[in-house]
């Protein structure tokens, strides 16, 4: 079973490999990750719509009694409060729930505004959610938001070719305890491609969700599966424990041959 922990300092237990829903994985798949110990699903994409099999799945969780099991992460696109109500309310009817665990806001690049981060507050404050997020792209306004204390985690990309957040974030707000999910830990495939890699080579497939994972610092890291074949062979190669520190080398090696750093 995969290990969990407390999503910073919020009541919320979450895995530390967590399933986005935005990948067209099928009802199946979630149900497997669900029994293999993943507990933290993220349902939203305003590329693809809301995914009905992530629905199905969530509702098939409640009905056999094991809400308290499972942490949702709802991704909110409405930068309104009218807006957000009503997706909000669509949302907790659509699952069959009375909550969500994490409101996410997105996508920010720079302080949200004030008018929603006060509608989030209100609906935390009246039980529909557990606990209020951001999705971000820019680090930079992760340690100032962190400081204001409003929200209680954010999810940021962070990979092998993407390391800035470990000064822009890790460094500044080490000792706060913040909440923090990383997303694109294989920097959309190209980390996996062999033919990437001159002179390296990796020693499992999915080092780059290793590598992210056994940072201390993240939470949770999101697994981007789209059928029951990877999540398999994903969780195979996570099951083998922590990398060691030649194979953490390696893999910042590969990032820089990704992102072009001599």
């Amino acid at each position: 079973m995969l290990e969990k922990r407390m999503l910073g300092q919020t009541d919320v237990e979450v895995s530390r490999i967590g399933i986005s829903s935005s990948y067209g994985a099928e009802q199946e798949v979630y149900e497997e990750a669900f029994d293999r110990g993943c507990s933290y699903f993220t349902w939203g994409t305003f590329i693809k719509g809301r995914s009905a099999s992530f629905k199905k799945f969530i509702q098939g969780v409640t009905s056999a009694g094991n809400r308290e099991r499972i942490s949702i992460g709802l991704l909110s696109y409405s930068h309104s409060r009218l807006l957000g109500d009503m997706f909000l309310q669509s949302a907790l009817k659509q699952l069959g729930v009375e909550y969500v665990d994490g409101l996410l806001l997105g996508y920010y690049s720079r302080r949200p505004p004030q008018r929603i981060l006060d509608w989030a507050m209100e609906v935390k404050e009246k039980g529909l959610v557990r606990a209020i997020g951001i999705t971000t792209h820019n680090r930079n306004i992760v340690p100032n938001l962190a400081a204001e204390n409003i929200l209680d985690y954010f999810h940021i990309r962070y990979n092998a070719a993407h390391r800035g957040a470990e000064q822009d974030i890790f460094a500044k707000t080490r000792g706060a305890n913040i909440g923090l999910v990383s997303f694109t830990a294989t920097c959309w495939g190209k980390l996996m491609e062999q033919k990437k890699m001159p002179g390296e080579r990796l020693h499992h497939t999915n080092n780059a969700v290793g590598a992210t994972r056994d940072r201390e610092e993240v939470d949770c890291c999101m697994m981007g599966v789209k059928n029951l074949t990877m999540l398999r062979q994903n969780l195979l190669d996570l099951e083998k424990g922590p990398m060691s520190e030649e194979e953490l080398d390696r893999m910042k090696r590969i990032g820089d041959l990704i992102y072009g750093r001599r």
